[in-house]
């Protein structure tokens, strides 16, 4: 029971000092401040379709799938959100900046990057990891690229992710 009782407290202070605190997601906005000149990520995202994942959800073909699936708004709908729009796939409680505009971000596949966002951190990749950093792999990919979507006509991750890879800046 004491030792319970200890372990108990022990979970409160952490806890309170926010040394357990899940990560946030900070914005597409916040690594682009050094992402941008080092390695190119940045803009390599920003001109791929993941960055406009939300907005295709108001052309004229998602409007299109959207009316034979019963869908008055994609782009409000949570089925099509969860894949088109970070911020949809998150606990609101861990939004620490991101938008619903900013597509399917860089944290999508990279995780929420409140801790390891600092340069300090991010100059160790493992010291990265640590801090919640995801390497992206097949799996995570096929959270959205699967049969699911109506508009899927297959997935081969070589091929996807040579599209969408940017080169890290040792």
């Amino acid at each position: 029971m004491k030792k319970t009782l200890i372990v108990i407290a022990c979970m409160l202070f952490l806890l309170s000092n926010g040394l357990l605190a899940q990560n946030k997601y900070v914005g597409a906005k916040n690594c682009k401040m050094c992402h941008m000149a080092k390695g190119k990520q940045y803009p390599t995202w920003s001109e791929s379709k993941h960055a406009k994942a939300f907005e295709t959800l108001k052309g004229p073909e998602a409007l299109k799938i959207a009316k034979e699936k019963g869908i008055a708004d994609p782009s409000t709908d949570e089925k099509c959100l969860k894949c088109h729009s970070t911020v949809a796939s998150i606990d609101a409680k861990l939004n620490g900046g991101i938008t619903k505009e900013e597509g399917v971000s860089c944290e999508t596949c990279h995780g929420a990057g409140s801790a390891y966002k600092a340069p300090a951190v991010m100059r160790n990749h493992d010291a990265c990891v640590t801090n919640g950093l995801i390497i992206p792999d097949e799996k995570l990919c096929l959270k959205c690229h699967n049969s699911g979507s109506p508009t899927f006509k297959g997935f081969d991750f070589a091929t996807y992710s040579a599209k969408i890879t940017h080169k890290n800046p040792k």
